[in-house]
C-alpha cells in the first residue's frame, strides 16, 4: 500500500516517518515543501499522478496561530486552498485523503466534549482557515478524512512540553494559563491512529483524536515539570493576564467515541503518553 505524507518535516511528519520504520506491507514516501510545493496545484497533480499513491495523509498546515491575524493570506493558502489541490488531485486518481485538522474549528464554549456532527465556530483566522479545509476536503474528495486533534507535542519540532522544560530550566518560575481546558496528545500516539484508520480501511467523514483525560494548560505545564524532574514553580494565570493576538477556545476538549468505536482500541491516557515522550526527551538530552 503506497502512502503520500505531505509535511513531514512537522512533529505528525517526523512520527510517521519514526513509525513506518517498524511496519511491513506500506511503502512510505514523505514529502515537505521541497519536495511537493502543496500550493502549487499543477505540482501536486503531476506528483500525484505519478507515484498513484493509495492514501494522502496531510500533514502540511500553517500552524502560527497567532502570526496568522498578520498574515491571512499565507494561513488560507497552505490551510484551505492547498487542501483544495491535494482533495482534487486524490478522488481523480481514486486515492484517499486523511485531511489533519484542530480542535479550534470550535469556539470554546462548550461545557461537554465536542461530538463529530457539533455546529464549528471557528475564532481567529488559524481557526477560520483550518475549518474551509475541512470543508474543501469533504466537498472535493467524498473519500476524504477528516481527523481533528488537539494541543500536540512530540520530541520533535517546537512545542509546549519543549518550552516548559526551558523555562524551567531557564527561569525557575512560569506562568501558565488555568482556564483554557482540553486534551494533550502525544504526536506518536496520534501517527498510530492515523495508521489504524487505514489499516481498517475506515469510512470517510469527522473523527476525533486525542489522548484521554483533561486538563489545563497549568495543569499540563506542571506535570511536565514533575516529569522532567526540573526544579521550577509553575504559577496559574488566566487568559486576560496572558493577550495574544488570536483567541483561543476555553474548552476544547474532544468526544473520542467514533474513532474508540470503529478502531477497537483504547486511548493512551495524557499522563502516561507525556511520560514516555519525556523519557525520550531525556536521552536526546
Amino acid at each position: 500500500m503506497k502512502i503520500l505524507v505531505t509535511g513531514s518535516n512537522g512533529q505528525l511528519g517526523n512520527e510517521l516517518r519514526s513509525l513506518s520504520a517498524r511496519l511491513t506491507g506500506y511503502s512510505f514516501t514523505f514529502t515537505d515543501f521541497e519536495e511537493l510545493d502543496v500550493t502549487n496545484s499543477a505540482k501536486v497533480n503531476a506528483f500525484i499522478s505519478e507515484l498513484e499513491p493509495d492514501w494522502i495523509i496531510n500533514c502540511a498546515a500553517y500552524t502560527a496561530v497567532d502570526k496568522a491575524e498578520l498574515e491571512p493570506e499565507k494561513a488560507i493558502l497552505l490551510n484551505a486552498t492547498a487542501v483544495g489541490y491535494l482533495a482534487k488531485a486524490a478522488n481523480y486518481k481514486g486515492c484517499r485523503l486523511i485531511q489533519i485538522s484542530t480542535d479550534y474549528v470550535f469556539d470554546g464554549k462548550n461545557f461537554r466534549p465536542y461530538k463529530i456532527n457539533d455546529k464549528v465556530n471557528p475564532k481567529g483566522v488559524y481557526a477560520s482557515s483550518k475549518a474551509q479545509g475541512e470543508e474543501i476536503a469533504a466537498a472535493n474528495n467524498p473519500k476524504a478524512i477528516i481527523l481533528r486533534t488537539s494541543w500536540l507535542y512530540s520530541a520533535y519540532g517546537n512545542n509546549f512540553v519543549k518550552t516548559i522544560r526551558r523555562l524551567g530550566n531557564e527561569r525557575g518560575t512560569m506562568k501558565v494559563i488555568a482556564d483554557q481546558i482540553g486534551s494533550p496528545t502525544w504526536a506518536a500516539n496520534l501517527a498510530e491512529a492515523i495508521l489504524k484508520l487505514i489499516s481498517i480501511d475506515a469510512n470517510p467523514g469527522i473523527y476525533h483524536y486525542t489522548n484521554e483525560g483533561v486538563c489545563s494548560w497549568f495543569d499540563f505545564a506542571k506535570a511536565i515539570i514533575e516529569l522532567s524532574q526540573i526544579n521550577a514553580e509553575v504559577i496559574p494565570t488566566d487568559t486576560e493576564g496572558f493577550p495574544l493576538p488570536a483567541p483561543r477556545p476555553y474548552y476544547s476538549v474532544l468526544d473520542k467515541s467514533k474513532y474508540a468505536a470503529i478502531s477497537g482500541q483504547s486511548v493512551p491516557y495524557w499522563r502516561e503518553s507525556l511520560k514516555k515522550c519525556i523519557a525520550l526527551l531525556n536521552e536526546q538530552s
